[in-house]
């Protein structure tokens, strides 16, 4: 199963600053940072954008996450390791 990763891009010269989704097999999308939500939920809506511009027939409604350095891994459900 695929886990998709979001960063935090902080604002240069030229951009604002934004949150980035990517996957480990080239899926990408970079939106604005989104200052009214919270930071889960900004970046869960950089992979619902990834998502849909990609046009991925990934069910993301009850989606797993945890934060990592500078951002969040998303992860489907249904992915479990029996130890």
């Amino acid at each position: 199963m695929i886990a998709i990763q979001t960063k935090y891009l902080p604002c240069t010269n030229y951009k604002p600053s934004r949150i980035k989704a990517f996957t480990e097999n080239g899926h990408t999308c970079t939106i604005s940072y989104d200052y009214a939500l919270s930071d889960a939920k900004l970046h869960f809506k950089a992979v619902k954008a990834m998502v849909e511009k990609h046009k991925l027939d990934w069910d993301i409604k009850r989606m797993t996450y945890g934060g990592v350095k500078g951002g969040y891994v998303f992860t489907f459900p249904c992915s479990v390791v029996e130890g």
